[in-house]
Order: C-alpha cells, then structure tokens, then sequence
C-alpha cells in the first residue's frame, strides 16, 4: 500500500485518517446510544426515530471498512455515499452551506486525504495534473 513516503506526509494521512475515524465512530455509536439531542436532531432532519440504529449501522458498518486497512478504499465509497445522504437531507432542509451542507464534505476529504498520502494506488486514480500535463 505505501512505497517511501516522508514522515510528514505518512503523520498528516494517519491524523487525517484519525479524525475521521473518531468522528464517524462517534457519530455511529451515538445512534444506538441514543441521547436525546441525537434522536431530537434526527427527528428534526425528518427521519423517524426507528430510522436512527439503521442510520448508525450503515455508518459503522462502512466506518469499520474504512478502519481495516485492506478494505479502506471500500469503507471510503460507502462513507461517500453515506455523506451524499447527509448533504442531500441538508439541502433539503435548506440549511446552512459552510456549516450544514458542506459538513460532509469536509469529513470526506480527510478520510479521502488520508488514502491519497498514502496510496500509490490511489493517487493513480486520482491524480494532480503537473503544469504543462
């Protein structure tokens, strides 16, 4: 998975990787813990309570995926997925851009990020065009 990589490049993709794994983890246990303001702000979003553990169960589901290292790239689609739902529930709700919808969007590029630093596979499936390419 990585050839030589910088320390600095291997430490930013790990800390990538960790608050995104931190995040989503929290994210997804909470929905089975079920406190209040997760079931208040779900209900908000115009899910059904019942909905919530489902909810959760994708997230982890796709959260663990991501965790192991020979199927984060998997994990890293199912989250993509997952957080094009959240958007679109923000969208729907005509929610703020930066701090709403866009939210989503910033915990995907850390678990994307974090892949990218540290695959050759992966950046030669996405990569940054050189000036004059």
């Amino acid at each position: 998975m990585t050839k030589s990589i910088s320390k600095g490049r291997l430490w930013t993709a790990r800390v990538m990787y960790g608050l995104a794994l931190l995040f989503m983890l929290f994210d997804s246990i909470s929905k089975f813990m079920m406190p209040a303001p997760v079931v208040e702000g779900t209900v908000q979003l115009g899910y059904a309570e019942h909905h919530i553990v489902v909810i959760g169960a994708l997230g982890l589901i796709a959260t663990i995926l991501y965790a192991i290292p020979r199927t984060s790239v998997l994990g890293a689609v199912l989250l993509t997925g997952y957080f094009g739902g959240a958007i679109a529930t923000h969208v729907r709700l005509d929610n703020p851009l930066f701090s709403h919808i866009l939210f989503p969007v910033y915990i995907a590029i850390l678990v994307w990020g974090g892949i990218w630093l540290k695959d050759d596979n992966v950046r030669k499936l996405i990569p940054f065009r050189q000036k004059g390419d």
